[in-house]
């Protein structure tokens, strides 16, 4: 029975030591983005349930409501929203580098402008 119990505890503390391991991406982020010689900064909220992110950006442009997923460190997410009246799509790719950083490119699809962003967390 004792060689049973330990065998439990130990799996158990396994299971627990690797949630633990994954951040969640859940709070507030300052994301910077640099397309086609533009910076320009956002305020995100993210909401992180499993894989699934969820949230939204405001920048002085207005706010928009974004979708996307978490997969080990690869964080990707997109939303719609206009330039100039014009509807567009914009889309983060990227890697968390550490549980504060993530780092990768931006693609607005409709322009085929691509340009790189880096999302902090805030405090």
């Amino acid at each position: 029975m004792k060689p049973l119990l330990l065998s439990f505890l130990l799996a158990s503390t396994a299971v627990l030591a690797s949630a633990a391991d994954k951040a969640s991406l859940t709070g507030p982020w300052q994301v910077h983005i640099s397309i086609s010689g533009t910076d320009k900064d956002q305020s995100c909220t993210f909401t992180q349930t499993n894989n699934d992110l969820t949230g939204s950006c405001s920048s002085d442009q207005g706010a928009v409501n974004i979708n996307g997923n978490v997969d080990d460190k690869k964080v990707n997410w997109t939303y719609k929203s206009e330039y100039e009246g014009s509807p567009i799509t914009v889309k983060y790719q990227g890697t968390l580098d550490s549980e504060n950083k993530i780092a990768g490119n931006v693609n607005v699809e409709e322009f085929g402008a691509e340009g790189d962003f880096t999302a902090t967390r805030s405090k």
